[in-house]
C-alpha cells in the first residue's frame, strides 16, 4: 500500500515510520502524501500516533532530486513540494485530535527537523542531531522550523541554528527544551511506544489540551481564557469526564475510551 513508510498498529497506536533507505528517508513529495494519507487513516483507527524511522537517519531532509523543479528554469518553485505534500502534512499533525509523538535517532535535517519537532513529545536517541541544513545550499528553512524553533527555543538560538547551519546534538536539544526524553538509540522506539500507550489510554480531552498549548502560541491571554473556557465546556460533555468523576469518587483508576 505503501513505498516510502511503513504504517503499523500496536492496539490504540499507529505507528508511521519513514522508510526510504537509499536517500536517508529523504522527504519527497511522494513521501509527503504518504505521511498524509496514513496519518489520516491513523485518525481514524487509533488513540495516539508515532512517527518515526526505519535505518539510521530520521529523515536526512528534502529529496532535491525529486522536487519537482527543473534547474535551468530562472522561475523554479523550490517550495512545490511544501505546497503538496509536507505542508498540509504539517496542518494535519498541527490540528490533530490525537497526541503524537515523534521518535528521532539520527539525522533530523532540514524538513526532517521541522517534521520531528512538531510532536507533542519527542524521544530522541543519544545519536540523533537536529539540523538546520537550508543554508548550506542556498535556500531558506521550511518544514515548519522557523516557527516551532523560535517558540520553543527562543529567537537568538533559533537564528544562530538556521543562519550558520549549525547541528545541534541530542542532549543540547534537551538542555534547551526541545525535546523531551534522551535514551539510547536502540530504545527511542520502545520510549516512544511506551509514551504513546500513556496517552492512548487517557482520555477524549487529551485532544482538546494539546489544541489549547498549540494555541497558545499565537493568541492573546484575553482570547486564550475564551479558549480555555470553550475546551472545558467540551471536555466536560464526553464519556471521559463521566468515567474520571465517577473514578474519583470511587477512589479507583479510571478507564477512558477516548470518548
Amino acid at each position: 500500500m505503501y513505498h516510502h513508510i511503513q504504517y503499523d498498529r500496536d492496539g490504540a497506536i499507529a505507528f508511521l515510520r519513514l522508510d526510504d533507505g537509499a536517500t536517508l528517508n529523504a522527504m519527497s513529495t511522494a513521501m509527503g502524501l504518504e505521511l498524509v494519507e496514513a496519518f489520516t487513516r491513523a485518525e481514524g483507527e487509533a488513540r495516539a500516533i508515532v512517527i518515526g524511522s526505519v535505518g539510521r537517519a530520521f529523515c536526512s531532509g528534502a529529496n532535491l532530486t525529486g522536487g519537482g523543479f527543473a534547474m535551468d528554469d530562472p522561475q523554479r518553485d523550490a517550495g512545490l513540494a511544501l505546497e503538496r505534500a509536507v505542508n498540509p502534512l504539517l496542518r494535519k499533525i498541527r490540528h490533530s485530535p490525537l497526541p503524537v509523538v515523534t521518535a528521532v535517532r539520527g539525522a533530523a535535517a532540514g524538513v526532517g527537523c521541522g517534521l520531528a519537532l512538531v510532536g507533542d513529545m519527542i524521544v530522541a536517541g543519544e545519536g540523533a542531531f537536529f539540523y538546520q541544513a537550508f543554508s548550506k545550499v542556498g535556500l531558506a528553512s521550511d518544514g515548519g522550523s522557523t516557527y516551532l524553533l523560535a517558540r520553543t527555543i527562543g529567537r537568538v538560538r533559533a537564528m544562530e541554528m538556521m543562519l550558520r547551519g549549525t547541528r545541534l546534538a541530542a542532549a543540547d536539544a534537551l538542555a534547551w527544551g526541545l525535546v523531551n526524553r534522551v535514551v539510547p538509540d536502540a530504545e527511542v522506539d520502545a520510549t516512544a511506544l511506551a509514551l504513546a500507550r500513556e496517552l492512548a489510554g487517557g482520555p477524549r480531552s487529551l485532544g482538546m489540551i494539546r489544541a489549547g498549548a498549540w494555541s497558545a502560541l499565537d493568541t492573546p491571554f484575553e482570547d486564550q481564557l475564551e479558549v480555555e473556557r470553550s475546551a472545558q465546556r467540551d471536555a466536560g460533555r464526553t464519556e471521559d469526564f463521566a468515567e474520571g468523576l465517577a473514578a474519583f469518587k470511587e477512589k479507583r483508576k479510571p478507564v477512558f475510551r477516548g470518548r
